[in-house]
């Protein structure tokens, strides 16, 4: 979603502006600007439709300079991509940049209209400088003019604000999408996502609903709406910079395909000894809490939706408690009935997606036993917002498509699973069994890539394809669901994944030549019913693709083979992923599309 950088410091800072936009461009935009306060005290900006280097441009050839800025890259939602509509925006002496959408902009806008204030853009941002503007014109310093905006605006924000009236100051202030605060030596900054600024410091903080940051050269402090001061905790991150580059690979994507032996090394570390999963990797109170249990409620969205759909399976099977899997954006808008005992559950790779938060948030409301998350970023909302938390360690994840997140969420269900499995009577041998998957799973995915060549081959048969039919059983449902969504993400084939059951009951009537049918075969025991599945699709003249275990049987006639390492029920889900990563990636490259940041989409969804 959309990116905020600000600096303030005793130095030219648009340099660091346009490379802290630069790193945030994996979370997709379709414009870029920047205002900065000169020493004359006059607000110069620059926007441009498009990348950053288009940004960059403009600033080669009209620079600007200022030792205090914001800056912005937007993903469109209120106003079409263009100049105009591109942030920051501006009225009179202050400059704004936003993340997130103000749902009453509408009643704003009219009544600033009527009190003679003039619109530049589309957008829903331009009512929060006027009204900020306003405040100032009546002798409010920033500060207070801030905190009289924000309790007009509805919905979700996350505003970095400067103002020539108050030079070398910048404020912040977050509202459901976030903000975080940086320190430095003779300077600080704000921006939406850490790796903004990791070039410049290693010391955040991550601001709570509600606050309010002031950062000058010399000082940071957080304050309530009510403009009483609060203490937040400075935190080191333990990223590096290097982990947003591509290192020889040509895209992020395929660099982060290979890292998962890594990743998922690194999510199961510290967390196994002496062949059993430690009950406190999921908070003090797990045990107590798991052994509480009686079901489970899955949220999350997206891929993160369809790791909780595989543990839906591993819940019911391990640990024989019922689960339901959600979206996210559905469960907010309905009133679910909640028994006694059920463990909240969500997924999100960014710990910001909107729906996923605010569902956590109704959840606080309910008869829940307690909210857990799965997440990838420390301190996000969603980690804060929930008492168990597990962490799924996969490093910064810049494709728009998430591989090696939703493998690593596989594995942290994984361990709750069994471990909740545990706590309910799971059989020694099943789960020391699972456990011993867990282990040996690093290394099957470091075999599955070995295909890459193989499937780097097979993707050519897709490249005019229009259309494309995945199909799975039990946990390789939901795997094949991933699988379709991979494809069209980045490849723009139209791609739909269906139980391989219901291919009768009308999928079967799209199947010819020009159809390629992906199928994934585990050696489990629904194996031959799917083969009878794929016979039907031969039968009807269709392009078969099947991705299978080593120990299943495959007649040689029946279609394009690709035979994975023979693993178990827990390991499957996962070594099965990797080749419909891969073929999604091979066929997007091959279809010449933007494979990191495909069109309309956007990494972090922090907007409804």
């Amino acid at each position: 979603m959309c990116g905020i950088v600000g600096i303030s410091a005793q130095r030219d800072v648009v340099e660091h502006l346009i490379a802290g936009l630069k790193a945030l461009e994996y979370r997709g935009y379709d414009s870029a600007g920047i205002a900065v306060l000169n020493g004359s005290g006059t607000v110069n900006r620059l926007r441009a439709k498009g990348k950053v280097r288009d940004l960059e441009t403009l600033q080669e050839s009209a620079p600007v300079h200022g030792t205090s800025g914001i800056a912005h890259t937007r993903w469109a939602t209120h106003g079409v991509p263009n100049t105009d509509n591109a942030h920051p925006h501006v009225s009179g002496d202050v400059s704004v940049v936003h993340n997130g959408i103000i749902e009453n902009h509408a009643l704003l806008r009219a009544e600033l209209v009527a009190q003679g204030y003039e619109f530049a853009s589309q957008t829903d941002t331009e009512v929060i400088a006027h009204l900020i503007e306003h405040q100032q014109r009546q002798g409010k310093d920033l500060l207070d003019a801030l905190r009289a905006v924000l309790p007009r605006l509805h919905g979700a924000y996350a505003v970095a604000v400067l103002s020539a009236r108050d030079p070398g100051r910048l404020l912040g202030a977050r509202l459901g999408s976030p903000l975080v605060a940086g320190l430095g030596e003779g300077e600080q900054y704000l921006a939406s996502d850490i790796h903004a600024l990791l070039p410049l410091t290693r010391r955040f903080v991550y601001l709570a609903e509600g606050d309010i940051v002031e950062v000058t050269t010399e000082s940071l402090r957080v304050f309530d709406l009510d403009g009483k001061p609060v203490q937040r905790p400075v935190k080191e991150s333990h990223f590096v910079s290097g982990a947003i580059e591509k290192g020889g690979f040509r895209h992020f994507m395929l660099k982060e395909i290979h890292e998962q032996p890594q990743v998922l090394a690194d999510t199961l570390e510290g967390r196994i000894a002496n062949g059993r999963i430690l009950t406190e990797i999921f908070g003090i109170d797990a045990a107590q809490l798991l052994a509480k249990t009686k079901a489970v409620h899955i949220i999350a969205c997206g891929t993160s939706y369809h790791a909780g759909l595989v543990a839906r399976y591993w819940i019911e099977s391990l640990a024989g408690v019922p689960c339901i899997a959600e979206i996210a954006s559905e469960y907010r808008y309905r009133s679910p009935v909640v028994r006694d005992g059920t463990l909240f559950l969500s997924i999100s790779q960014s710990g910001e997606t909107a729906d996923t938060l605010a569902a956590i948030k109704l959840a606080r409301e309910r008869n829940y036993l307690t909210r857990m998350a799965i997440c990838n970023v420390p301190e996000s909302s969603i980690v804060r917002e929930s008492e168990l938390v597990l962490m799924t360690r996969a490093g910064p994840e810049i494709g728009v498509a998430s591989t090696k997140a939703f493998s690593t969420q596989l594995v942290a269900l994984a361990l709750f699973a069994l471990e909740l499995g545990r706590a309910k009577g799971l059989d020694a041998a099943r789960y020391a069994d699972g456990v011993r998957q867990l282990e040996q799973l690093p290394g099957l995915v470091a075999e599955t890539l070995k295909l890459d060549a193989q499937i780097r081959v097979l993707a050519e048969h897709f490249v005019d394809k229009q259309h494309a039919l995945f199909l799975g059983r039990g946990t390789h449902w939901p795997v094949a669901m991933e699988g379709a969504l991979k494809l069209k993400e980045i490849s723009y084939i139209h791609a739909e994944a269906y139980a391989a059951g219901e291919l009768k009951h009308g999928p079967l009537a799209l199947v010819d030549a020009d159809m390629p049918v992906i199928a994934i075969a585990p050696n489990d025991h629904l194996v031959d019913k799917l083969m009878s599945n794929m016979e039907e699709v031969r039968a009807r003249g269709g392009e078969l693709h099947l991705f299978v275990d080593a120990g299943v049987k495959v007649h040689a006639d029946l279609g394009h083979v690709l035979v994975l390492p023979e693993c178990g029920e827990i390991a499957a889900p996962v070594v099965s992923t990797i080749p419909l990563q891969l073929l999604s990636y091979h066929v997007a490259v091959a279809r010449g599309t933007d494979v990191d940041q495909p069109r309309n989409l956007a990494k972090s969804v922090t907007v409804e």
